[in-house]
């Protein structure tokens, strides 16, 4: 079961996905503020709570089928310059070594390859262990996951429990929980995928999850100081970029880009790199610890994160990186999918707009 709590990277206008802790939504609404605070961070260096892959390095995987595209080293401007983003300040110069990325998110296709190679069973899909839940009725334990399902009419932004709700059964497999399924959805992103979940598949497809900066670096393709990671406009020539909320949020998603909800990868075009949804659609997982006050000392050549997170508004928790925004973000909610901006989730967290992709040296 994936953790449930108020999405971190949501702020009345800061970014959107919930449940950072995995507890059921009815055991507590606590459980479903951790859950949307998928942007927080604690003080250990290995965390205690991360969920464990065993065995998955052992699977030899088959060929990717996944696009890679290589992108050159270079040296680019890393972090925002809007007040709103306090923690991705102060700007700072970033040198990179060349990598290879994914051209785009890991989709339920290349998980399924993944999960039926290994027997690997997502962090949403484990059951909980009662001793962890002492005095919670055993029946109340049920493996799941965050969604967001839309209020039948408008809603304050004060609290995003009237959109994001525990939903038992939720998973990959099971988007929008046990009734759902992924069928006709092979080449939209996998989601409901917690940090845990992200690594394994990366480790058996011999890649690994980008930092933080080679993420940014890949997203600005060579842009600098705009608002956008495509350029100061939303819409330039009256052409949507990304799979973005339109509409009245959270309510009533007009679908102005062709889509209310989720969409296909490759959808919108590519940027300059030859990368596809690098904001937008899902949020993406990076291996980075959370800190909100790391840019204050990162190194100035391929920084790796911090060695242990810490996120003031919730310490105890094991937060990592997230970026780009999702289908959930806008001008007017959820403004994290802005170039530079960051996102936060606890480790084991997970909803249905949160996904990965993968690079390799």
């Amino acid at each position: 079961m994936a953790k449930a709590g108020p999405h971190p990277n949501y702020k009345v206008h800061s970014s959107s996905r919930p449940f950072t802790n995995r507890y059921p939504q009815a055991l507590t609404g606590f459980a479903l503020l951790l859950m949307l605070s998928a942007c927080s961070g604690s003080g250990e260096k290995e965390p205690a709570g991360e969920v464990a892959a065993p065995g998955i390095a052992s699977v030899p995987a088959e060929p990717s089928p996944v696009k890679m595209v290589y992108l050159k080293g270079g040296t680019f401007s890393m972090g925002a310059v809007d007040a709103a983003f306090p923690d991705a300040q102060p700007v700072h110069q970033v040198s990179i070594q060349g990598f290879w990325m994914d051209e785009h998110e890991v989709t339920n296709q290349e998980y399924g390859r993944f999960v039926a190679a290994t027997g690997y069973q997502t962090v949403a899909e484990r059951p909980l262990n009662p001793d962890d839940f002492p005095g919670v009725p055993v029946e109340k334990l049920v493996a799941g996951s965050g969604v967001f399902l839309a209020p039948d009419k408008p809603v304050g932004l004060d609290d995003p429990g009237q959109w994001w709700h525990y939903v038992p059964g939720a998973s990959w497999r099971h988007p929008l929980g046990s009734a759902s399924n992924i069928a006709g959805q092979e080449k939209y992103p996998a989601v409901h995928i917690s940090y845990p979940d992200a690594a394994a598949y990366a480790t058996w497809a011999g890649k690994r999850l980008p930092t933080e900066a080679e993420w940014e670096y890949a997203a600005r393709a060579g842009q600098a100081g705009t608002v956008y990671y495509w350029g100061n406009e939303l819409r330039p020539d009256n052409k949507w970029r990304a799979n973005n909320y339109q509409g009245h949020f959270p309510d009533a998603d007009s679908g102005a880009d062709g889509f209310a909800g989720l969409a296909p990868v490759k959808s919108f075009p590519p940027n300059a790199f030859g990368l596809y949804d690098m904001e937008g659609n899902v949020w993406e997982w990076c291996n980075d610890f959370y800190r909100s006050d790391y840019y204050a000392n990162s190194p100035k050549s391929n920084p790796r994160g911090p060695a242990a997170s810490f996120d003031a508004e919730e310490p105890g928790a094991v937060k990592r990186v997230q970026r780009g925004g999702s289908f959930m973000c806008s001008n007017d909610y959820c403004i994290r999918f802005k170039a530079g901006s960051r996102g936060k989730g606890e480790v084991n967290s997970a909803s249905n707009n949160l996904g990965f992709r993968c690079v390799k040296d």
